[in-house]
């Protein structure tokens, strides 16, 4: 699906970013992820290391583009929103681990029916 012409603001982005990961698996690679360079992130921050820090936007980017790419095959938001994109990144891995992901689909129009990332 392509980009709105203009986002202007995150309450119109947000659907716009569901819509973007409309494949289970695509949604998995995210939350993998997040959840990896999160762990990464706090241990740069706790041993002061660049090395951790740059793990970290490697083990964050890297599967979620390589799944926008090979899985869901689009562009990630995150060229033209990145912050709106890193948020969204945290929000849905919130709304999975909390589970009202599917709800959040549902919302946005993404047909869904699949475990685990409801």
């Amino acid at each position: 699906m392509s980009e709105p012409t203009s986002i202007t603001s995150y309450r119109e982005f947000w659907p716009f970013y569901l819509r973007q990961h409309t494949k289970p698996e695509t949604r998995l690679w995210h939350i993998v992820g997040t959840g990896a360079a999160s762990v990464l992130l706090v241990a740069a921050l706790v041993t002061f290391s660049y090395e951790l820090l740059f793990g970290a936007l490697i083990a964050g980017y890297g599967p979620a583009w390589f799944a926008h790419f090979f899985v869901e095959k689009n562009r990630p938001a995150t060229f033209r929103h990145p912050i709106w994109s890193l948020v969204s990144d945290y929000r849905m891995a919130g709304a999975w681990m909390t589970g009202s992901l599917g709800q959040e689909l549902e919302k946005a129009g993404v047909a869904h029916s699949e475990p685990p990332l409801r």
